[in-house]
């Protein structure tokens, strides 16, 4: 690490180009906890809209109208509304809306706005992710589902331990792209102040004044969080594959 940082100072000294997060202790630590943060919204939300996802999907193919209608609506106005216009809804609406709590001698809100971020990130990823699942559901054969039946499962058990499994095979590219979208649109959160990696760096040059360099930063830093996830997902997807099946 030494020689990194001694480079990067070197770096600066001689060119100007002043890249402090790799020299500068300060702004490393702000950066790496920008990160997380990033890391902390992107696994939460991804992990919670899979389960909408998946849960919205079983009660579209439910015997429920009102429940069917419900879904529906929740799709409509989350697929056809921007990010951002529902992190400020959440955070600025029915976060006014809230009871506050005690704490620290004060009254502090019951939701913080990381909590509103994750929440209103997993709508918003999960309203598509309910059509991703649904459409990989009707890829699976009726046959199949009847099959699931006669050997005695229950509607809940058969969608659970067949129809899913299934279905993820045929959706997987779909969601890949839902997903990386998803973790791109975490840079929304910015805008009710959480400190994930955008809100950082943008700390680092309005002190340092190193905007170039700090874009560069940001830039590659989402460039790879973007090419970890793809990767995950394709090795997912090899993983899942049935030769045959979903081709």
């Amino acid at each position: 690490m030494d020689v990194i940082r001694n480079w990067f100072q070197e770096l600066y000294d001689s060119t100007g180009l002043n890249f402090s997060v790799f020299y500068d202790a300060y702004d490393w630590n702000r950066y790496v906890g920008g990160l997380k943060m990033t890391l902390f919204l992107s696994v939460t939300s991804i992990l919670l809209s899979l389960v909408i996802g998946a849960a919205g999907a079983l009660i579209q193919g439910g015997a429920s109208k009102i429940a069917r209608m419900a879904v529906n609506a929740f799709v409509v106005v989350f697929r056809n509304t921007p990010p951002l216009v529902q992190i400020f809804f959440f955070y600025f609406g029915l976060g006014t809306l809230m009871p506050s709590i005690e704490g620290g001698g004060m009254r502090v809100p019951l939701l913080n706005n990381t909590q509103w971020a994750v929440i209103s990130l997993s709508l918003f990823a999960g309203a598509f992710n309910v059509e991703i699942f649904r459409s990989g559901i009707e890829a699976v054969p009726r046959t199949t589902v009847e099959a699931a039946e006669a050997l005695g499962y229950t509607r809940i058990k058969a969608y659970i331990h067949i129809v899913l499994p299934l279905a993820i095979r045929v959706c997987l590219p779909a969601l890949n792209n839902n997903l990386v979208n998803l973790l791109k649109t975490t840079t929304l959160a910015y805008a009710i102040a959480v400190p994930e990696t955008l809100y950082a760096i943008k700390q680092i040059w309005s002190e340092s004044q190193n905007v170039l360099e700090m874009m560069i930063v940001l830039l590659a830093t989402y460039g790879i969080l973007v090419g970890v996830l793809v990767w995950l997902m394709q090795r997912w997807e090899r993983a899942m594959h049935i030769p045959g099946y979903g081709r």
